[in-house]
């Protein structure tokens, strides 16, 4: 079976964007050496397939069919197979992705069929609807050392728990730390 993992950088005071859309210029508080190995082992070696609501999507597309820089990461997310989550486009134009508008059935499907790793990429309503769900595995998040003080936070309000269990803490050069935790275990 195909696990679920959601990835995000996100800051101490849990936001993964700022107040504005795509406003995630913390990132570059955390981007390093080992960050930048510790995503191409993601995309090159652990998935094959990456999956973004409407809005992640869309700048996810904005940026990685436009970047400058030729290297291997730009290789991977554009050539990797892609899923949008989306009620509202009717067609998605980025390499190798196809839409979607029911994503629990989409993904309750794939996670049976053979294959990588699933990986979701922001998306923070998306994610949402799917720990509901329950179809996560894992959620990895680089913990950036920064406290915004605003902007969209990572996890929505939801009127109840979830339990995990921390599988890895890896602190980085820079002060940021991946963290991993398994969802639906108690810790």
């Amino acid at each position: 079976m195909r696990k679920l993992i959601v990835w995000n950088l996100m800051t101490l005071d849990g936001y993964f964007e700022g107040t504005k859309p795509w406003d995630i210029g913390f990132h570059t508080l955390v981007w390093g050496n080992d960050l930048e190995e510790f995503s191409r082992q993601q995309l090159g070696h652990e998935c094959d397939l990456l999956v973004f609501g409407r809005k992640t999507y869309e700048g996810m597309a904005a940026y990685w069919t436009t970047a400058e820089e030729e290297d291997e990461i730009k290789t991977q997310m554009n050539g990797i197979a892609k899923i949008c989550v989306s009620r509202s486009l009717t067609e998605a134009t980025w390499n190798n992705t196809r839409l979607v508008h029911d994503p629990v059935m989409e993904l309750t499907k794939l996670k049976q069929q053979p294959g990588k790793t699933i990986f979701i990429f922001g998306s923070a309503e998306l994610v949402d609807s799917l720990l509901d769900a329950g179809l996560i595995d894992e959620i990895r998040l680089c913990l950036v050392p920064v406290v915004l003080g605003g902007g969209n936070p990572h996890f929505k309000p939801s009127g109840h728990s979830r339990p995990m269990a921390l599988l890895e803490a890896r602190p980085l050069e820079n002060g940021g730390v991946i963290l991993r935790y398994k969802v639906g275990a108690a810790a």
